[in-house]
């Protein structure tokens, strides 16, 4: 009856798991990280330098192309006040809607100056489909790229500016070494790295609590470093998978479920394998009691560490 009850509770959990994967998690409120493109520029000069992306599509979240309707302008000189926040006036405004007139794709009235930071970060909502356009006032010189794509929730890429051609106007004759040229920069290394540590950290807790649970013989600890090293891996694969394709938010929102499926899964292997492999018995039910305090001290072990050490998690 009660092995029947453990399956039970196992199919459920692993159940809505399945719902949640099928059917995208949505909130109504506007909460939680959002997005980014993240552009490095290598070798960009300190000349004034203003610069979009511009999308293969009209707008996207509260970004829009302009209309034509010059109180819909969204640059600081706006006498309706309504798009103060735009750090740009409307000679950069106007540069790049000119522009925009003579391509395929829209300036959706966002622009950064990145000659000091180096960094082009649309951090809302940023276009899925786009080419990197920079803008250089002192000269009125363009310089475009060729079409990427968001390839991550959070996605990264890297420009160099050695041998990018500048134009003072569309030029679609130009070659793709005349234009620039973005390649994809996120860290696999941090992540990987990450990764081993998380799945490290909590062997190390949970073997300490079996310890204190007292289960100290050899086949019992290579049972339980062996079930908890396949149920870990497991688990900080998909979470990093999750993470990198839809965000923190999405990420917290498995890591609860998904460690109430793990507490099930070892709770039945202990249940059911423990005793046959020791010499000294203990109760059967200590075996979930101890899968059930590993896993919620590992769980609060681990939201602790992603507070101090965001970069593990």
């Amino acid at each position: 009856m009660k092995n029947r009850k453990l399956t039970r509770v196992f199919t459920a959990l692993l159940c809505a798991v399945l719902v949640m994967m099928v059917f995208p998690i949505t909130a109504s409120a506007d909460t939680g990280p959002k997005p980014s493109v993240r552009i490095t520029f290598e070798n960009l000069g300190t000349e004034e330098c203003w610069g979009t992306l511009l999308s293969s599509k009209p707008s996207t979240g509260p970004s829009s192309a302009w209309n034509g309707n010059e109180e819909d302008a969204q640059h600081n000189e706006n006498p309706n006040g309504y798009y103060s926040y735009q750090k740009f006036g409307y000679d950069i405004w106007k540069a790049f809607v000119d522009y925009d007139e003579k391509d395929d794709y829209y300036f959706l009235q966002e622009a950064w100056q990145i000659n000091e930071t180096k960094e082009l970060a649309w951090t809302y909502y940023p276009p899925n489909e786009f080419k990197i356009l920079l803008y250089f006032p002192e000269t009125g010189e363009y310089a475009v790229s060729g079409v990427y794509e968001r390839y991550a929730f959070d996605s990264y890429f890297t420009v160099n500016m050695d041998g990018v051609k500048l134009s003072v106007d569309y030029n679609e004759e130009l070659s793709s070494d005349d234009r620039l040229n973005a390649y994809k920069s996120y860290n696999y290394g941090v992540e990987i790295g990450s990764l081993v540590a998380r799945i490290l950290i909590t062997i190390i807790i949970e073997m300490g609590i079996a310890l204190l649970f007292g289960y100290r013989e050899k086949k019992q600890l290579l049972l339980l470093v062996g079930v908890n090293s396949g149920t870990q891996i497991i688990l900080n694969v998909l979470l990093n998978i999750i993470n990198y394709n839809s965000g923190e938010m999405v990420f917290v929102v498995f890591y609860v479920l998904f460690e109430l499926v793990v507490f099930a899964i070892e709770a039945i292997l202990f249940y059911h394998l423990l005793n046959k492999i020791s010499i000294k018995q203990k109760p059967k039910w200590l075996a979930v009691v101890y899968a059930l305090v590993a896993n919620a001290v590992s769980f609060g072990a681990g939201m602790m560490i992603a507070e101090c050490l965001p970069g593990i998690f």
